[in-house]
């Protein structure tokens, strides 16, 4: 993830989540008209870009670190898939540390993905020719 001003400026606001959402491991390769609505409402709610990256990932580590034994999670399709996660974050503030614990996190486990020499690991990377859309 790249870090990223949290108090953007409105006019950044809505392609600053939408870069996060697509930075994300198991999202689409592009956005669609509801990303952007979903973007935009969230912008209209004043939800900090705070709130919403620590949302992203987290939803995400949930995701990646979830029983492999368990039958597999269909793709995430849109933005809308993180909004539990903001209002989850937004009824439950995090602390201030937890968005770095949380990317410091991710990039452990895409790293221990990256090292592993099992070909289903790598579905976390995106491809033109996924599924995913």
């Amino acid at each position: 993830m790249n870090t990223h001003p949290i108090d953007a400026n409105p006019a950044s606001y809505v392609p600053t989540v939408l870069a996060l959402y697509l930075s994300l491991p198991e999202t689409p390769i592009r956005t669609n008209a509801m990303d952007h609505r979903h973007a935009r409402l969230l912008q209209q709610r004043d939800v900090s870009l705070r709130v919403i990256e620590s949302a992203f990932l987290l939803a995400s580590l949930r995701r990646l670190i979830r029983p492999k034994d368990l039958p597999p999670l269909s793709p995430i399709r849109s933005l809308a898939y993180f909004l539990p996660a903001i209002e989850e974050l937004l009824a439950d503030p995090s602390p201030d540390n937890y968005l770095d614990y949380l990317r410091l996190k991710l990039n452990r486990i895409l790293n221990s993905k990256d090292d592993d020499t099992d070909p289903a690991s790598a579905d976390v990377q995106k491809s033109t020719f996924s599924d995913d859309r």
